[in-house]
């Protein structure tokens, strides 16, 4: 079975650790968890019909943990991008994350999806980030990555519901084996031991 590192990347408190909570089957509960340094799960699923393993990474968001981080970046072959559409900062953060992203992980350039996440709160608050801006943002990234051989790729999540969240992963799942591919160079984990 191939194993797939991915990063789970954003500011603090935008539900990094509530989506792979859901996406591992836990539910959701509505305190903060914060996240020191690095958090690990595994999870078996389907990419493209293949068996597959994610090694999933769930990255500190405060800037505390700033160099902590780049260590776990290493190896990673994709990330779930999230964002908090009720917190604009965390919506314009992003390119910073991105960079920590493809300078840390030894890959360079590494597929995207870029998450819009607490969707559930779009009637409840005020100066919220439109799926139009999250969309066009993520169009931008696209035109950075297509001479690597692929796109980025915008969702709209609420880890409070479950909306969208195994699809997240699945749209992720689908790009690295082609990224992998465009770059057989790169060297992919075949066990966990």
């Amino acid at each position: 079975m191939t194993v797939y590192k991915i990063a789970l990347i954003g500011d603090g408190g935008v539900g990094k650790t509530s989506i792979r909570e859901r996406y591992l089957g836990n539910g959701f509960k509505a305190e903060y968890l914060l996240t020191v340094g690095a958090d690990f799960a595994m999870r078996d699923d389907t990419i493209n019909g293949f068996p597959a393993r994610y090694q999933i990474w769930d990255l500190a968001g405060q800037q505390r943990f700033d160099g902590v981080r780049e260590a776990y970046y290493t190896g990673c072959l994709g990330a779930l991008l999230v964002y908090d559409i009720t917190r604009p900062d965390s919506f314009f953060n992003l390119p910073k994350w991105i960079n920590e992203l493809w300078i840390n992980n030894g890959r360079g350039r590494v597929p995207i999806v870029v998450v819009a996440n607490k969707t559930d709160l779009y009637d409840l608050a005020d100066n919220t980030i439109s799926p139009s801006q999250g969309r066009e943002f993520t169009q931008n990234l696209s035109n950075l990555t297509e001479s690597n051989g692929f796109q980025c790729h915008f969702i709209e999540t609420s880890a409070k519901t479950g909306r969208n969240i195994p699809q997240a992963f699945s749209l992720l799942g689908t790009h690295i084996p082609r990224f992998i591919d465009n770059h057989r160079r790169i060297p992919v984990l075949t066990s966990c031991t």
